[in-house]
């Protein structure tokens, strides 16, 4: 990372914990609105923006002017789902506040988040202005964890689009970690922000994304040439793809602070194949069918602070674990067949990082991905992050501590999308 570059991030990074901690602003974000609700009658179109509001973000250094907070855009833009229905997803779009700091024309980094709930509440978007969401009544809390990346790619003067995902803010059940539901939000936010910026389909474009973010620019990555072959573009970060579902729901529900996001990936997956509805409400108890409507309003923190190391056996009429009873299931089966990430090719180059010690998404999964696309003739370079476990289970330091390692430290993430951006040449696979 060269020394202009580390300085923008130190200082994006400072102004975003400010904005991240909670004494810092006089007010929580707002609770999601009736701006979260589609008209009933939009343009179809993937990528067509439905509308926008002001938003104000105070997760940014100031502008080129010194003018702070920054102005964004909440957005509803329209997408579709793995069915091929219309959707409405909401996101936050951020004009650059800086001039460009690459070579070549201005470009879009679409962001699409780790995991932050499956409640409207725990939205990116809701949590944009300020940096928080909290609801006392409820007891939920969410925190923007894309603040850091978004103020850094502002403050390089690149157009920023964080989507929401399908389902989070707007109406309807999140569908987490849907392999395509994800990469159609990701490649239509792409759309959207350049539809508002008016910039064109050649406008270079970048996908960043980590854990479930991971999984969802991964996903949108090798989806884009047949989904949007139209984008450019030039290159991908996906930190600790989630490309094995089933390897990682395994991992997570074995003694693993955040277990209970199985109940997202259940709640989801349900939603849209009622089919395996009748599997779950075979297999899991009374108690845990209320389980999975709570889980069904919560967010991560909500996890961390109220059902901490949640295990599925707990909640199954036999106590075996959920994902041992779906893989006797030839229907299930096929379905998480199905969301596998690497059975197709990407067309730009791609950044696959995963840390060896990951106790929640699984480095060999990861290092799958990166091999089975360069078999396919690809581009990726995977990186293996040697951090020492620390506290195995605790999800914190072994998942998310290399995520700024790799993010944002030398020979970065950032580094690597700025080459990208700026033409340096690329060919080949390197796996370390």
């Amino acid at each position: 990372m060269n020394k202009r570059l580390a300085t923008m991030v130190a200082m994006t990074c400072a102004a975003a914990a400010v904005a991240i901690w909670p004494g810092a602003t006089a007010a929580v974000a707002a609770p999601v609105d009736s701006f979260y609700l589609p008209p009933p009658l939009v343009d179809q179109t993937p990528g067509t923006v439905i509308r926008t509001e002001p938003l104000a973000i105070f997760a940014a250094p100031p502008g080129a002017d010194g003018i702070w907070p920054i102005t964004g855009q909440k957005v509803l833009y329209t997408s579709r789902t793995q069915d091929g229905d219309a959707v409405a997803v909401s996101g936050t779009y951020i004009d650059p506040a800086h001039p460009w700091q690459g070579t070549g024309d201005k470009p879009t980094v679409v962001i699409a988040p780790g995991t932050s709930g499956q409640g409207d509440q725990c939205a990116m978007s809701v949590a944009f202005s300020t940096g928080l969401y909290a609801d006392p009544a409820m007891l939920s809390l969410s925190a923007n964890q894309e603040a850091i990346s978004a103020a850094t790619w502002s403050s390089l003067g690149a157009r920023v689009f964080v989507t929401d995902y399908i389902g989070l803010g707007t109406p309807g059940i999140h569908t987490y970690a849907n392999r395509v539901e994800q990469a159609h939000a990701v490649l239509d936010a792409a759309r959207a922000a350049n539809a508002l910026a008016d910039s064109g389909s050649t406008t270079p474009v970048v996908f960043w994304g980590f854990s479930q973010g991971g999984g969802a620019v991964a996903a949108a990555a090798e989806l884009q040439p047949d989904y949007a072959p139209e984008l450019n573009l030039e290159g991908t970060w996906a930190g600790a793809p989630t490309a094995d579902l089933t390897a990682v729901l395994e991992r997570i529900d074995n003694s693993n602070l955040i277990g209970a996001v199985v109940g997202y990936a259940v709640n989801g997956f349900t939603e849209r194949n009622p089919d395996m509805r009748k599997f779950v409400d075979e297999l899991v108890t009374p108690a845990g069918k209320d389980l999975l409507a709570t889980l069904s309003d919560s967010c991560i923190a909500d996890i961390i602070f109220k059902r901490p190391f949640t295990q599925t056996s707990s909640v199954t009429v036999d106590g075996r674990p959920i994902l041992e009873h779906l893989r006797e299931i030839p229907e299930v089966v096929e379905l998480l067949r199905q969301q596998r990430i690497g059975t197709m090719t990407p067309s730009s180059p791609v950044l696959i990082t995963s840390a060896i010690n990951d106790d929640t998404v699984p480095h060999g999964q990861a290092r799958q991905l990166a091999e089975d696309w360069c078999a396919r003739g690809a581009t990726v370079t995977f990186r293996t992050n040697t951090l020492p476990p620390i506290l195995p289970g605790a999800a914190l330091p072994n998942h998310l501590g290399p995520e700024y390692i790799e993010g944002y430290g030398p020979d970065s993430a950032v580094s690597y999308l700025l080459d990208r951006l700026n033409g340096v040449p690329l060919a080949g696979c390197t796996l370390d």
